[in-house]
């Protein structure tokens, strides 16, 4: 199966759109990637050194969650909707910055799943060009919060009730 960029499945723009490629989308899970190249969509997030603070690793495997979450809402007849991230846990890490050149594959599996609450399991890893073989760097559960439509204009406004 092929896939769209990324970018099709988020509901943000550039430049908040972190990732490249989907490489896979299941029922519960999904695999998205991304370099770190001072000419590609990290390069306004990079360090002085052209690496990524590995912090950004958050945000990596929440889009991931959300190129996950567009990719059904357009199987459905739907577009990508604003999920929100309540948190993360038990986040491991075995670096302090991604290297510069470095191709992260990120990938998430929904763990479970109550209405608009899920979690995810999430990992980071280093793909070596050449023998295609994944270092895994940070590992993550991610909690996240779906709002209906009305309720994320509410949120966004500041008038929830």
């Amino acid at each position: 199966m092929t896939f769209l960029a990324a970018e099709h499945y988020l509901p943000h723009e550039a430049p908040m759109v972190m990732l490249e490629n989907v490489l896979g989308v299941g029922k519960d899970s999904a695999c998205c990637e991304v370099k770190v190249s001072a000419d590609g969509l990290l390069a306004p997030f990079l360090d002085q050194h052209g690496q990524l603070p590995v912090w950004f690793a958050i945000e990596l495997m929440a889009q991931t969650v959300g190129v996950w979450n567009g990719w059904h809402a357009q199987q459905e007849g739907g577009e990508p909707q604003l999920g929100m991230l309540l948190g993360g846990r038990g986040m491991r890490c075995s670096i302090a910055a991604f290297p510069a050149g470095s191709l992260l594959v990120i990938h998430v599996s929904q763990l479970l799943k109550d209405d608009k609450l899920a979690c995810f399991e999430c990992t980071i890893a280093s793909r070596d060009s050449q023998t295609q073989v994944d270092t895994q760097l940070v590992q993550a559960r991610l909690n996240t919060y779906q709002p209906e439509a009305e309720e994320a204009k509410r949120l966004l406004q500041g008038t929830a009730t």
